[in-house]
């Protein structure tokens, strides 16, 4: 589905139902926005994982303008204060109050400045394996340096410089960082979603050669008043676990979960343990 919103258009998707009927009863379902991370990529590597939080959730998939099945436009517009922007005028679309906030590695760094901005129409923040300033980029440059090999040093260069030339350079990019992000891949057996996913590199150049290196929300977490779970992996390397105790600090009375058997993909890592921590969290906050 599309949603015609400010100057582009925006693809969203629904998984679960908002009115339940369980017997006698009938309620409704808070809905949550789950933010993909990137940027970059789409909303497809959250399926089918997330699915298990319908049971207390409806949720809300989207693909962030010049981004999967979003529309393409100019790439000076492809920025965090726009990703932000379309969050809230999605929000307003949907006819929806308050929403829970689900937003991993760069999905979380627009979900904690979405709730800098909107705290009065956050419900509940859910931020997964993110950091709350450029600082982890330095950090992840000097934790591939020490784990990462010969050719992920060199292809992640890339990154960094923010000059990826084409889809096939970002998918290879994947492919050979793949053991970076997760402790589980296997190049044999692990589930290779970067094939199935639509990838944009005007969006992820934008932000690694530009915005993420000033990115910085840690001064303005305090601005934060819904109940917060931060989770971080240990042996995360982009978005290193230090980076999830910062933020968890700066919002007050954020609830930490640092998940010792994960890198960056905690939900491909621990899945069952993040739907439970998530689940938990939603009913005892």
């Amino acid at each position: 589905m599309l949603a015609k919103i400010r100057d582009t258009e925006i693809f969203f998707d629904i998984e679960g139902c908002s009115v339940v009927v369980n017997g006698f009863q009938t309620y409704t379902q808070p809905v949550a926005f789950l933010i993909h991370g990137g940027p970059g990529a789409d909303h497809t590597g959250y399926k089918p994982t997330f699915s298990a939080l319908t049971r207390r959730l409806q949720l809300v998939y989207f693909d962030h303008r010049g981004q999967g099945r979003s529309a393409r436009g100019a790439k000076e517009t492809y920025t965090l204060d726009n990703n932000v922007e379309d969050m809230e005028a999605l929000r307003k679309y949907l006819g929806l109050d308050k929403i829970v906030v689900l937003g991993t590695s760069y999905g979380g760094m627009v979900a904690l400045s979405y709730a800098v901005k909107y705290p009065q129409n956050v419900s509940h923040l859910i931020i997964i394996a993110s950091s709350g300033s450029y600082r982890f980029l330095e950090r992840a440059q000097q934790i591939l340096a020490v784990r990462g090999s010969e050719e992920q040093k060199q292809i992640a260069q890339r990154l960094w410089e923010g000059n990826f030339e084409n889809e096939e350079q970002l998918r290879d990019y994947f492919k050979i960082m793949a053991s970076m992000y997760s402790l589980k891949h296997d190049p044999n057996t692990s589930v290779k979603i970067w094939d199935h996913k639509i990838l944009s590199v005007d969006a992820i150049n934008i932000a690694f050669g530009g915005f993420l290196r000033t990115y910085d929300v840690l001064k303005q977490l305090n601005k934060i008043t819904a109940p917060t779970l931060v989770i971080g992996g240990r042996h995360d390397w982009i978005c290193a676990p230090e980076f999830s105790e910062e933020i968890a600090r700066g919002i007050p009375n954020a609830d930490l979960r640092i998940f010792e058997n994960s890198g960056h993909l905690i939900r491909a890592d621990e899945p069952e343990a993040l739907i439970d921590a998530i689940n938990g969290f939603l009913v005892y906050k």
